[in-house]
């Protein structure tokens, strides 16, 4: 059974940094598909971004384009958010995802991933 599992969220100030990671265990992972996404109050779920296990693709939402890079450490098992230049709309709730199959043309969507963390809360004050 694949778990995840998120850390490194916190209350950070606009123009700061932060770096999520999320530890997986419980499966072979060649050809998955981790990916971030983020849950604003009241909004919907956004996609943020996505990495290809194997490292062969990487995609990003329109909101993390330029501030956002998101990398994995295969021997560990883990996949990274590097944010930068946070904004006050960057507060949510951050969530990694799993997906067993890599689809060409993109991993932004919710049902493309079978597994979820439980998140971890981002918040960035003025």
């Amino acid at each position: 059974q694949v778990q995840l599992a998120e850390s490194g969220g916190g209350l950070v100030q606009a123009g700061g940094s932060l770096r999520l990671s999320c530890a997986a265990s419980g499966g072979a992972f060649s050809n998955y598909a981790l990916g971030w996404f983020r849950q604003a109050p009241g909004q919907e779920r956004e996609f943020v971004a996505a990495t290809r296990w194997n490292g062969a693709s990487t995609i990003y939402g329109d909101s993390a384009k330029g501030r956002f890079t998101i990398s994995r450490d295969r021997a560990k098992n883990t996949v990274f958010l590097r944010m930068n230049d946070l904004k006050l709309e960057d507060t949510a709730v951050y969530y990694c995802a799993m997906g067993t199959r890599w689809v060409a043309g993109g991993m932004s969507l919710e049902p493309q991933y079978d597994y979820w963390g439980q998140g971890t809360q981002v918040t960035v004050s003025s």
